[in-house]
């Protein structure tokens, strides 16, 4: 199963070509994620950090009044990390494909942590290798 987010395009987030900046699509994809993992049933209350983002821009997305679509799925579950894909897009039309590896994390103690079996079992409901699959092949 994929997490769809509806992500408005803001005026400051163009470039002075009229297209969505580069670096704002990481922002974007903040927003997925945040609203992936920060739900009132579901969440990492205990926190999370990014460790590494990889991005791939396949086109540049005019700015516009109307929403983009931001498909997130995870990729893989690992003791203490797992990675989540996304794709920015419209229908068919691909702008960026992604993968952000996000390592939960305790503030308190100051050191990452195991993800729990109820973050795991969540996870796991929207875990998708077909997704990383077509990206293999495509690159």
């Amino acid at each position: 199963m994929r997490h769809t987010y509806r992500c408005p395009l803001r005026w400051a987030d163009m470039d002075a070509y009229g297209h969505v900046n580069n670096v704002v699509f990481l922002r974007y994809l903040e927003e997925a994620r945040i609203d992936f993992l920060f739900r009132p049933d579901k969440d990492f209350q205990q926190g999370s950090v990014v460790a590494r983002h990889e991005i791939d821009y396949k086109r540049q997305l005019v700015h516009r009044h109307a929403p983009v679509d931001i498909e997130l799925w995870v990729t893989e579950i690992r003791a203490a990390s797992f990675t989540l894909t996304y794709e920015v897009k419209d229908g068919d039309q691909v702008y960026v494909r992604a993968s952000t590896v996000i390592v939960p994390f305790d503030f308190e103690a100051q050191r990452p942590r195991r993800i729990t079996a109820e973050e795991r079992e969540f996870l796991q409901e929207y875990r998708d290798d077909a997704g990383a699959e077509e990206e293999a092949v495509a690159a």
